[in-house]
């Protein structure tokens, strides 16, 4: 696995493919691992490099607290290093919060863009600590009894049909990719720590950028499941009704991870967008 000495830690990431460049960004809480169910077909079109954001996954994870700049410069440092000068740039969740932000500061240095269960601002920061008391119980959960902590989580990602379709069908993979035991035993491996996540958590509710939205004029493709109770089909058509250049699609049925739930539906819409 590469990594990237990138302001003065080091930032892991991978690489797949051939094309345009596009980048992948992960949601909070995981790594770029997320991105298993889009990584063999987007990296039939494109050269996919998903990374693991600043105390995630496989990048450093340092003591001391950062803001949401520090996040923009990592991925700015990163591209420098790999000698990406401009992506596509694709995240999910707290990853499309970080492109958000990236794209305002360089927007030079973006392509096209895709924003998958997302908002432009919390409304308050009560729901990003709760999640944030949620994701820190289910860490320690994770020590004792992963299949517990796996499903306990997948009640915030995933559709109530979808998950328990999971439940009933532990070895069975979703889309013949992977099945639920096999995500058990991955989320042991590489996990966001408590303190992690009280470092993401406060970055995450600080994000506010609805009054800035115009000035992003990227293409930009919107992505949400009606079933998204993290970040609603109305946070995301705000954030698409305050985009200059933006298209909106609604996924009937999917839950947060929308892009993992309903893969079959979400990729070629995402190549489709992408391709000239």
């Amino acid at each position: 696995m590469p990594v990237a000495e990138v302001n003065d830690i080091q930032i892991a990431y991978e690489m797949y493919g051939d094309g345009e460049p596009l980048i992948l960004i992960h949601g909070f809480g995981y790594n770029k691992s997320a991105w298993i169910a889009q990584i063999d077909d987007l990296s039939n079109h494109f050269k996919v490099i998903t990374i693991d954001v600043r105390g995630s996954g496989e990048s450093s994870h340092p003591e001391e607290s950062f803001i949401m700049d520090t996040l923009v410069e990592d991925l700015k440092g990163l591209m420098d290093v790999i000698k990406i000068e401009k992506a596509h740039l694709m995240g999910w969740s707290m990853g499309s919060m970080i492109i958000q932000n990236f794209v305002l500061k360089y927007p030079e240095r973006a392509k096209k863009l895709v924003l998958i269960g997302t908002n432009a601002g919390f409304p308050s920061k009560d729901g990003i600590l709760m999640l944030r008391d949620s994701l820190i119980k289910i860490y320690d959960l994770r020590k004792k009894d992963p299949e517990a902590a796996f499903f306990q989580l997948a009640r915030f990602v995933f559709s109530p049909k979808f998950r328990k379709k999971m439940e009933k069908n532990p070895t069975e993979k979703t889309h013949g990719i992977m099945s639920p035991e096999e995500l058990i035993a991955e989320s042991t491996e590489h996990q966001t720590t408590p303190k992690d996540l009280k470092h993401l958590a406060d970055i995450i509710g600080a994000h506010n950028t609805l009054d800035r939205l115009d000035a992003i004029k990227n293409e930009t493709l919107v992505i949400v499941g009606t079933k998204d109770t993290l970040t609603p089909v109305i946070s995301n058509k705000q954030l698409h009704e305050n985009l200059p250049n933006s298209k909106l699609e609604v996924i009937e049925g999917a839950g947060h991870k929308v892009f993992f739930e309903n893969q079959p539906e979400v990729n070629p819409i995402i190549i489709d967008f992408l391709k000239p």
